[in-house]
């Protein structure tokens, strides 16, 4: 009877230790898939924020070529007025120009650096959770 009792138990231990495990399984399952939930947030966030950095930029863009176009006549109105020939000074105007929309440009690219879209809050949980679930398994 004794050896049929320890096989009883054992069988039920077993049972138990299965149930967990896959009570576990389950529980990470789930966390894994709200942390991909949560990535494809903190991304589609992130991206929202690169269109309104692109719509700025073109709204800066539109807005600030008149104000550029009139500062450089007024620049090279004023070199000519100062002796300098017109080619000359309408060239160094224009290099101004050249200068600031360069940037302009490096402050956007700047802006849209894929490496910012990555979501690092999510890719830290996930670490914490596998760590976690390597700590559970052992």
């Amino acid at each position: 009877m004794s050896i049929e009792h320890d096989i009883k138990t054992s069988q039920g231990e077993f049972r138990v230790i299965s149930t967990l495990l896959g009570d576990t399984m389950s529980q990470f399952a789930k966390l894994f898939q709200n942390e991909m939930d949560l990535a494809k947030a903190e991304v589609g966030d992130k991206l929202q924020k690169r269109g309104g950095a692109l719509g700025l930029i073109a709204g800066g863009a539109v807005l600030v070529v008149p104000a550029i176009v009139m500062a450089l006549f007024a620049l090279s109105a004023a070199l000519i007025a100062a002796g300098w020939s017109q080619p000359v000074s309408y060239l160094t105007s224009a290099f101004i120009a050249a200068v600031i929309a360069a940037l302009f440009f490096a402050v956007g690219i700047n802006r849209l650096d894929v490496r910012n879209l990555a979501p690092r809050e999510t890719i830290g949980q996930l670490e914490k959770d596998k760590d976690t679930m390597k700590g559970m398994v052992r």
